[in-house]
Protein backbone atom coordinates (compact mmCIF):
# COMPACT_ATOMS: atom_id res chain seq x y z
CA UNK A 1 0.00 0.00 0.00
CA UNK A 2 1.55 3.30 -1.03
CA UNK A 3 1.85 5.94 1.44
CA UNK A 4 -1.49 8.21 1.45
CA UNK A 5 -3.67 5.89 -0.03
CA UNK A 6 -5.23 4.26 3.32
CA UNK A 7 -9.04 5.30 3.53
CA UNK A 8 -10.75 6.13 6.62
CA UNK A 9 -11.46 3.11 9.10
CA UNK A 10 -14.97 2.65 8.32
CA UNK A 11 -17.29 2.55 11.45
CA UNK A 12 -17.20 -0.47 13.54
CA UNK A 13 -18.79 -3.64 13.51
CA UNK A 14 -21.70 -3.84 15.89
CA UNK A 15 -22.29 -7.51 17.20
CA UNK A 16 -25.98 -9.19 17.02
CA UNK A 17 -27.69 -12.56 17.03
CA UNK A 18 -30.55 -13.96 14.72
CA UNK A 19 -34.09 -13.94 16.62
CA UNK A 20 -36.06 -14.86 13.48
CA UNK A 21 -36.82 -15.24 9.73
CA UNK A 22 -40.11 -14.28 8.12
CA UNK A 23 -40.44 -15.01 4.57
CA UNK A 24 -42.37 -12.44 2.89
CA UNK A 25 -42.50 -14.03 -0.67
CA UNK A 26 -40.65 -17.22 -2.11
CA UNK A 27 -37.76 -15.11 -2.73
CA UNK A 28 -37.31 -12.45 0.13
CA UNK A 29 -36.78 -13.91 3.37
CA UNK A 30 -36.64 -10.85 6.21
CA UNK A 31 -34.25 -11.57 8.72
CA UNK A 32 -34.20 -10.52 12.63
CA UNK A 33 -30.69 -9.41 14.56
CA UNK A 34 -30.90 -8.07 17.83
CA UNK A 35 -28.74 -7.12 20.16
CA UNK A 36 -27.07 -4.56 23.07
CA UNK A 37 -24.43 -2.78 20.55
CA UNK A 38 -27.24 -2.63 17.70
CA UNK A 39 -28.92 0.77 20.46
CA UNK A 40 -26.00 2.70 19.02
CA UNK A 41 -26.89 2.06 15.79
CA UNK A 42 -28.66 5.94 13.87
CA UNK A 43 -30.55 5.12 10.53
CA UNK A 44 -31.59 8.79 9.53
CA UNK A 45 -32.44 8.96 5.60
CA UNK A 46 -34.52 6.11 3.57
CA UNK A 47 -32.36 3.81 1.44
CA UNK A 48 -29.39 3.32 3.27
CA UNK A 49 -27.32 0.97 3.42
CA UNK A 50 -25.13 -1.64 6.02
CA UNK A 51 -21.91 -3.96 5.99
CA UNK A 52 -23.54 -7.23 7.19
CA UNK A 53 -20.22 -9.45 8.61
CA UNK A 54 -21.20 -12.90 8.23
CA UNK A 55 -19.79 -16.41 9.93
CA UNK A 56 -18.08 -18.57 7.94
CA UNK A 57 -20.61 -21.23 6.81
CA UNK A 58 -18.36 -23.69 8.32
CA UNK A 59 -18.40 -21.97 11.89
CA UNK A 60 -22.11 -20.79 11.57
CA UNK A 61 -21.76 -19.92 15.34
CA UNK A 62 -18.77 -18.75 15.49
CA UNK A 63 -17.91 -15.02 14.24
CA UNK A 64 -14.64 -13.02 13.73
CA UNK A 65 -14.18 -9.43 13.97
CA UNK A 66 -11.93 -8.50 10.70
CA UNK A 67 -9.34 -5.71 11.66
CA UNK A 68 -8.62 -3.35 8.74
CA UNK A 69 -5.88 -2.55 6.97
CA UNK A 70 -6.40 1.16 5.84
CA UNK A 71 -7.68 -0.36 2.72
CA UNK A 72 -9.81 -3.46 3.09
CA UNK A 73 -10.79 -6.06 5.73
CA UNK A 74 -9.18 -8.96 7.13
CA UNK A 75 -9.16 -11.50 9.10
CA UNK A 76 -6.70 -12.66 11.44
CA UNK A 77 -5.04 -15.62 9.51
CA UNK A 78 -5.73 -13.14 6.06
CA UNK A 79 -8.29 -14.10 4.42
CA UNK A 80 -11.27 -12.16 4.06
CA UNK A 81 -14.53 -11.79 6.00
CA UNK A 82 -17.77 -12.55 4.20
CA UNK A 83 -19.21 -9.37 4.02
CA UNK A 84 -22.60 -7.79 2.12
CA UNK A 85 -24.25 -4.80 1.73
CA UNK A 86 -28.01 -4.73 2.59
CA UNK A 87 -30.86 -2.12 3.33
CA UNK A 88 -31.97 -1.73 7.08
CA UNK A 89 -35.85 -2.09 6.72
CA UNK A 90 -36.15 -0.87 10.31
CA UNK A 91 -34.10 0.28 12.98
CA UNK A 92 -35.81 2.39 15.46
CA UNK A 93 -33.21 4.96 17.08
CA UNK A 94 -31.94 3.45 20.40
CA UNK A 95 -33.23 -0.07 19.84
CA UNK A 96 -32.06 -3.38 19.86
CA UNK A 97 -33.66 -5.09 16.81
CA UNK A 98 -32.68 -4.63 13.18
CA UNK A 99 -34.48 -6.14 10.19
CA UNK A 100 -33.18 -7.08 7.33
CA UNK A 101 -34.76 -7.95 4.08
CA UNK A 102 -32.56 -10.56 1.79
CA UNK A 103 -33.23 -12.02 -1.71
CA UNK A 104 -32.87 -15.91 -1.86
CA UNK A 105 -32.08 -16.79 -5.34
CA UNK A 106 -28.40 -18.58 -6.43
CA UNK A 107 -26.40 -19.85 -3.58
CA UNK A 108 -24.25 -16.98 -2.46
CA UNK A 109 -23.33 -16.55 1.24
CA UNK A 110 -26.12 -14.28 1.73
CA UNK A 111 -28.96 -16.46 0.62
CA UNK A 112 -27.47 -19.33 2.50
CA UNK A 113 -27.28 -17.22 5.73
CA UNK A 114 -30.63 -15.55 5.40
CA UNK A 115 -32.32 -19.35 4.34
CA UNK A 116 -30.38 -21.54 7.26
CA UNK A 117 -29.67 -19.27 10.11
CA UNK A 118 -30.48 -20.42 13.07
CA UNK A 119 -31.87 -18.21 16.09
CA UNK A 120 -28.81 -17.41 17.93
CA UNK A 121 -26.12 -17.08 15.64
CA UNK A 122 -24.61 -14.48 15.12
CA UNK A 123 -23.72 -11.85 12.71
CA UNK A 124 -22.34 -8.05 12.96
CA UNK A 125 -23.62 -4.92 10.99
CA UNK A 126 -21.20 -1.75 10.62
CA UNK A 127 -22.93 1.38 8.99
CA UNK A 128 -25.12 3.38 7.73
CA UNK A 129 -23.55 4.49 4.66
CA UNK A 130 -25.41 7.36 3.27
CA UNK A 131 -28.77 6.94 1.95
CA UNK A 132 -30.94 8.98 -0.16
CA UNK A 133 -32.24 12.74 0.29
CA UNK A 134 -35.69 13.79 -0.91
CA UNK A 135 -35.45 16.90 -3.16
CA UNK A 136 -37.52 19.55 -1.44
CA UNK A 137 -38.76 20.49 -4.87
CA UNK A 138 -39.75 17.13 -6.44
CA UNK A 139 -43.10 17.38 -7.45
CA UNK A 140 -43.43 13.25 -8.69
CA UNK A 141 -40.87 10.40 -7.56
CA UNK A 142 -40.35 7.99 -10.05
CA UNK A 143 -39.02 4.96 -7.82
CA UNK A 144 -37.79 1.61 -9.90
CA UNK A 145 -35.54 -1.22 -8.90
CA UNK A 146 -35.91 -5.16 -8.58
CA UNK A 147 -36.59 -7.61 -5.60
CA UNK A 148 -33.06 -6.31 -3.85
CA UNK A 149 -34.40 -2.82 -3.99
CA UNK A 150 -37.47 -3.65 -2.35
CA UNK A 151 -36.63 -1.92 1.66
CA UNK A 152 -35.03 0.94 -0.22
CA UNK A 153 -37.91 2.00 -1.90
CA UNK A 154 -40.47 1.13 0.91
CA UNK A 155 -38.37 3.45 3.00
CA UNK A 156 -38.26 6.31 0.74
CA UNK A 157 -42.24 5.36 0.20
CA UNK A 158 -42.67 6.23 3.88
CA UNK A 159 -40.80 9.07 4.02
CA UNK A 160 -42.21 10.75 0.81
CA UNK A 161 -46.11 10.97 2.23
CA UNK A 162 -46.84 14.42 0.23
CA UNK A 163 -45.65 13.68 -3.32
CA UNK A 164 -47.05 11.36 -6.13
CA UNK A 165 -45.08 8.88 -6.27
CA UNK A 166 -44.49 5.63 -9.64
CA UNK A 167 -42.81 2.42 -8.36
CA UNK A 168 -41.50 0.22 -10.89
CA UNK A 169 -40.63 -2.74 -9.58
CA UNK A 170 -38.98 -5.67 -11.64
CA UNK A 171 -40.19 -9.50 -10.39
CA UNK A 172 -38.97 -12.87 -11.67
CA UNK A 173 -42.69 -14.08 -11.56
CA UNK A 174 -46.31 -13.07 -9.75
CA UNK A 175 -45.69 -15.20 -6.90
CA UNK A 176 -42.71 -12.82 -6.32
CA UNK A 177 -44.24 -9.52 -5.89
CA UNK A 178 -43.68 -8.03 -2.40
CA UNK A 179 -46.46 -5.78 0.10
CA UNK A 180 -45.14 -2.54 -0.09
CA UNK A 181 -46.36 0.22 2.40
CA UNK A 182 -49.57 1.79 1.65
CA UNK A 183 -49.17 5.12 0.16
CA UNK A 184 -52.14 7.68 -0.65
CA UNK A 185 -50.73 9.08 -4.00
CA UNK A 186 -48.99 6.30 -5.14
CA UNK A 187 -49.47 4.05 -8.28
CA UNK A 188 -47.52 0.73 -8.34
CA UNK A 189 -46.21 -0.71 -12.03
CA UNK A 190 -45.05 -4.41 -11.78
CA UNK A 191 -42.02 -4.90 -14.09
CA UNK A 192 -42.05 -8.53 -15.70
CA UNK A 193 -38.07 -9.74 -16.57
CA UNK A 194 -39.53 -11.25 -19.53
CA UNK A 195 -36.76 -13.63 -19.41
CA UNK A 196 -34.32 -11.06 -20.34
CA UNK A 197 -31.08 -10.94 -18.02
CA UNK A 198 -31.93 -9.42 -14.61
CA UNK A 199 -32.29 -5.92 -14.89
CA UNK A 200 -32.61 -5.19 -18.73
CA UNK A 201 -36.74 -4.69 -18.49
CA UNK A 202 -36.59 -2.03 -15.89
CA UNK A 203 -33.76 -0.31 -17.33
CA UNK A 204 -35.86 0.13 -20.51
CA UNK A 205 -38.80 0.83 -18.91
CA UNK A 206 -37.45 3.35 -16.80
CA UNK A 207 -35.59 4.86 -20.08
CA UNK A 208 -38.59 5.51 -21.52
CA UNK A 209 -40.36 6.43 -18.75
CA UNK A 210 -41.96 10.35 -18.07
CA UNK A 211 -40.32 12.65 -16.47
CA UNK A 212 -40.95 16.88 -16.19
CA UNK A 213 -39.08 19.13 -14.74
CA UNK A 214 -40.75 18.70 -11.39
CA UNK A 215 -39.76 14.84 -10.71
CA UNK A 216 -37.24 13.43 -9.60
CA UNK A 217 -36.20 9.63 -10.07
CA UNK A 218 -34.60 7.22 -7.87
CA UNK A 219 -33.03 3.64 -8.84
CA UNK A 220 -31.45 0.76 -7.88
CA UNK A 221 -30.56 -2.74 -9.15
CA UNK A 222 -28.45 -4.96 -11.00
CA UNK A 223 -24.98 -2.80 -11.95
CA UNK A 224 -25.02 -3.42 -15.58
CA UNK A 225 -28.51 -1.96 -16.36
CA UNK A 226 -28.16 0.55 -14.15
CA UNK A 227 -25.50 1.53 -15.93
CA UNK A 228 -27.16 1.59 -19.37
CA UNK A 229 -30.06 3.70 -17.50
CA UNK A 230 -27.51 6.05 -16.96
CA UNK A 231 -26.43 6.44 -20.24
CA UNK A 232 -30.01 6.73 -22.06
CA UNK A 233 -30.94 9.26 -18.93
CA UNK A 234 -28.31 11.45 -19.04
CA UNK A 235 -26.53 11.09 -22.39
CA UNK A 236 -29.44 10.59 -24.65
CA UNK A 237 -32.50 12.13 -23.32
CA UNK A 238 -30.46 15.46 -21.21
CA UNK A 239 -31.93 14.56 -17.95
CA UNK A 240 -30.42 16.49 -15.53
CA UNK A 241 -27.86 14.50 -13.39
CA UNK A 242 -29.28 15.92 -9.76
CA UNK A 243 -32.70 14.92 -10.94
CA UNK A 244 -31.91 10.81 -11.05
CA UNK A 245 -30.13 9.46 -8.50
CA UNK A 246 -29.22 5.59 -9.87
CA UNK A 247 -27.45 3.22 -7.67
CA UNK A 248 -25.31 -0.43 -8.90
CA UNK A 249 -27.20 -3.28 -6.22
CA UNK A 250 -25.17 -6.21 -7.52
CA UNK A 251 -23.52 -7.53 -10.40
CA UNK A 252 -24.82 -10.59 -12.04
CA UNK A 253 -22.97 -13.73 -13.11
CA UNK A 254 -20.24 -12.35 -10.64
CA UNK A 255 -20.08 -15.46 -7.98
CA UNK A 256 -20.50 -13.42 -4.49
CA UNK A 257 -22.94 -10.82 -5.80
CA UNK A 258 -25.56 -12.74 -7.68
CA UNK A 259 -27.23 -12.17 -4.65
CA UNK A 260 -29.34 -10.17 -1.54
CA UNK A 261 -30.15 -6.69 -1.61
CA UNK A 262 -28.94 -2.97 -1.24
Amino acid sequence: MTAGSARRPPPPFLVAEVVGRDWLTPRLVRVTLEGEPLTSLEVTQPASSVRVLLPDPERPHDLELPSWDGNRFELSGGSRPVLRTLTPRHHESGGRLLKLDVVVHGDGAAARWASDAADGSPAAVSGPARGYSIDAEAETLVLGGDETATAAISQILEAATDVDVAVYLEIADAGSRPRLPDHPRCAIHWVDQEGKVPGAALADRLADVDLPGGARLWAAGEAASMQRLRQRLFNDRGVPRAHATIRGYWKHGRSGEDEGGG
